[in-house]
This record gives C-alpha cells, structure tokens and sequence, in this order.
C-alpha cells in the first residue's frame, strides 16, 4: 500500500522537492515520526533536511495530498498514515454511512484496548493519564473542535499502547471517519448529557485487565453515539 515517491504529486520543479519527499517519507518509515505523532516545524525541517522553506513546503503539501500527513489548524502537521488508505476512507466518508465506521472503530478499538492492557507500559500509561487530562480540559472549555480533537488522541494513545503497528497504521488511516464519529455525536455544542468518562477504560488498562478494558472501549461505541 505504500505509494512510490514517483507516484505522490510533485510540482515540476523537480528533483530537490522529490528527493526531499524521500527523506520525509524515510524518516517516517523508519518510526522517526509515527503513526499519529507530530513532525517537526517548516523551520526545523528546512534546518534538518539542508533545503529550502520552499522545497520544504512544496514536498510536505505532496504528502498531504497523498494521504500521508494532515496539517491541523493552529497544532501542526502530523502523520496520518504511512500509505494512501486515508485518502480512500475520507472520499467513501458520508454520512449515511456513519453506522458502518462506528463498526469499524469498534472492531479497531475493543482489540487496541485488550492488547493495551496487556502490553502497555510505563511510558504508555503517562500518555494515556496526559491524554486523558487534555480530554477533561477540552470537554470543560466548551469548545467541540477541541474536544473532538483531544478526544480522537487518547483513542489515538490506547492504540499507540497497543504496541501493533499495523494496527496503528490501519487506525491513523480512518482518523478522519473517527474525527467525523465523535463530532456528529457532540453535535454544535458540548451537552452533558453527551459526555462518556474514558477513565474507566484507562484504569483498566493500567490494571492490566485486558477483559475489562475491552468492555469499557465497547461501551462507547454502541451506534449511534460513537464518541
């Protein structure tokens, strides 16, 4: 599934923004940026990489459009997915077909969350306690985009504790359908009678319960909520 650097857009510049988008794509590949996880800044790039802010911008929008980074208003640009799955699921997102990507955050979910309970570890369970916070914060400013947001990383961190890449890879690729889940169900504003308390499900990974974390990332998944 991975694309060719041959295959991704790029402008007819040329060679140097091609080449740049082979060491992004390589450092990628090979973990530096995961699945999920933030690249560093245009300036830090342009430092790191030896080329211009141009090239720079100019091989970033090329991943963009590929499906491989998503750049996020105000956060930054992230890794997304490393192949052009993403790119497929959000043309086939609508909303008469909100049912079938709940399922499937399901079918991802239940298992991300036994696994982690299993696998996770120290370093796993500080992300997910941070995670969680934001999660709280976000809910409590009101604001749906950020809480959508917040929301989609402490997912986002229990499949990371997982520590299945494919899975990662999979998961990152329907980010945008579980973006659109969670916002539907908030709706224009945060009501409390639409918050869910992930909490549970974090202590029962920490606890090391892999029964019962599958059954608290279950729960909130029964359509039509989908948060």
């Amino acid at each position: 599934m991975t694309p060719a650097v041959d295959s991704v857009a790029v402008p007819p510049r040329g060679h140097r923004v091609r080449q740049t988008i082979a060491q992004l794509r390589a450092r990628i590949l090979g973990g530096e940026w995961p699945v999920g996880g933030r690249i560093p800044t245009e300036p830090q790039l342009v430092a790191a990489l030896g080329v211009g802010r141009n090239t720079v911008r100019e091989a970033v929008r090329a991943l963009v459009h590929a499906g491989v980074l998503e750049c996020r208003q105000g956060s930054g640009t992230y890794v997304v997915s490393t192949d052009e799955l993403a790119p497929v699921v959000a043309r086939r997102l609508t909303d008469d077909r909100m049912a079938e990507v709940v399922e499937v955050r399901r079918a991802f979910e239940v298992e991300a969350a036994r696994l982690a309970a299993l696998r996770r570890t120290p370093e796993d369970l500080a992300a997910l306690d941070g995670a969680l916070a934001d999660r709280e914060a976000a809910w409590r400013s009101g604001r749906v985009a950020d809480f959508v947001e917040a929301d989609a990383a402490l997912h986002t961190a229990v499949v990371a504790a997982a520590h299945n890449a494919m899975l990662a890879e999979l998961y990152a690729s329907v980010g945008v359908a579980l973006r659109s889940t969670v916002a539907q169900a908030m709706g224009d504003t945060l009501e409390p009678e639409r918050y869910v308390d992930h909490g549970r499900l974090v202590e029962a990974i920490r606890a090391g319960d892999p029964a019962r974390a599958a059954i608290e990332a279950g729960a909130f998944l029964e359509p039509p909520s989908g948060a």
